[in-house]
């Protein structure tokens, strides 16, 4: 497996990950389950960023265009 797709696979799997946090979070009742899933979280975002800015750099991430500001208005 060559680097780019460790990354690109790594960073879909982290972005997975952060979707499914906020569900857990919202129907977590024990209050030390509950900031220990939030810490986990945070951190996951961290990482996740820093491969981002990593995969980018690297060119094995291209984003999105960014919208412009009558596109943001629009919205």
């Amino acid at each position: 497996m060559q680097e780019k797709e460790m990354i690109n696979d790594y960073l879909a799997g982290l972005n997975a990950s952060l979707a499914g946090y906020g569900g857990i979070i919202a129907q977590t009742e024990n209050e030390e389950l509950r900031q220990t899933i939030q810490l986990m979280r945070n951190q996951d975002e961290i990482r996740q960023y820093a491969l981002f800015k990593k995969a980018k750099e690297k060119g094995y991430y291209i984003p999105a265009q960014q919208a412009t500001e009558t596109e943001v208005i629009k919205v």
